[in-house]
């Protein structure tokens, strides 16, 4: 069996006029991914929807139906920082079911990536920092559900805290949440998560890694989840505008080996979503977004094969 990655062709959703959120990276992202021959027509794997039940285990019913249906009001649309489409709705909810699809392919093969995920913002009653529904949780919750986990650690390398989600399980021991972010960075509030390592901006690659290493064997050791949720968003990369850390590609591809040898090594699978990353220069962004699949096909021969 070949990695297992994750594409579903309504990740890629209509820009809204004069938006500068960079939806097209996920098509983009997929069409590198083959013509570089990272992902082949047997390695993909396509999400169904997730039901509304789903989504329920984490988001309010009133949340969820005023979303789906287009009726928020103007202030929370406002908060999410995208204008509502039914385009935007399905690529949301489908994205929600690659991650859940993402983490049982995790459990059945030790690895497997998302080519989407990582709304991290969203919280129950609402969404912000572009997240509406968030994937992670909503992942988490499913799987525990269906009993297929009971311990799962979420690993938040975004740039950006992952408030949402750390608010959401903050009293909940059977998902711990983990968050290395850039302190000087969105959100203003920070929530508490199980563990938060905040980072000055400008940190560079070697200070950044040097930091990651102190925390994750000594808590996957600690914890020992029956799945690792990790959200590799790309935006502490010194050209992201919305970053304000300073790694590199090679940082950015160090870093996914380093995640995913430390996780398979110690025994314990590994989903992962693509997280956040903005950029005007798309196909730079897009190279970035694809060093976690080329470093995760590597990690897969070397481990799991």
């Amino acid at each position: 069996m070949d990695l297992p990655i994750i594409y579903h062709q309504d990740y890629v959703a209509p820009i809204p006029e004069g938006h500068r959120f960079p939806m097209p990276k996920f098509g983009k992202l997929y069409e590198l991914l083959k013509r570089d021959g990272i992902a082949t027509d047997e390695q993909i794997h396509t999400p169904e929807l997730p039901s509304t039940e789903w989504i329920e285990l984490v988001h309010t019913p009133e949340y969820v139906q005023a979303y789906l249906e287009g009726n928020l009001e103007p202030k929370a649309q406002r908060r999410i920082g995208l204008p509502w489409s039914q385009a935007l709705v399905k690529r949301t909810c489908t994205a929600v079911g690659g991650t859940v699809l993402t983490a049982k392919l995790a459990l059945n093969h030790g690895l497997a990536i998302n080519t989407a995920g990582g709304t991290h913002h969203a919280f129950p009653s609402y969404g912000s920092g572009f997240c509406i529904f968030n994937d992670l949780a909503i992942a988490s919750r499913v799987l525990q559900k269906l009993e297929l986990a009971k311990k799962i650690l979420i690993l938040d390398l975004d740039v950006h805290q992952g408030d949402g989600t750390a608010w959401i399980f903050q009293d909940d021991e059977s998902v711990f949440t983990f968050s290395m972010h850039c302190q000087e960075n969105f959100p203003s509030t920070k929530q508490k998560s199980d563990l938060d390592v905040p980072l000055s901006a400008g940190m560079d690659d070697d200070s950044y890694l040097q930091t990651l290493a102190r925390y994750l064997p000594d808590l996957l050791w600690a914890l020992k989840p029956d799945l690792v949720l990790y959200d590799a968003g790309v935006d502490p990369h010194i050209g992201d505008r919305l970053g304000k850390l300073a790694l590199t590609d090679t940082g950015i591809y160090r870093r996914e080996m380093q995640v995913l040898s430390t996780c398979l090594a110690a025994g314990y699978p590994v989903a992962s979503v693509i997280g956040g990353g903005y950029a005007d220069n798309i196909d730079g962004l897009v190279y970035r977004h694809s060093l976690l699949h080329r470093a995760a096909s590597e990690v897969y021969r070397q481990y799991l094969l």
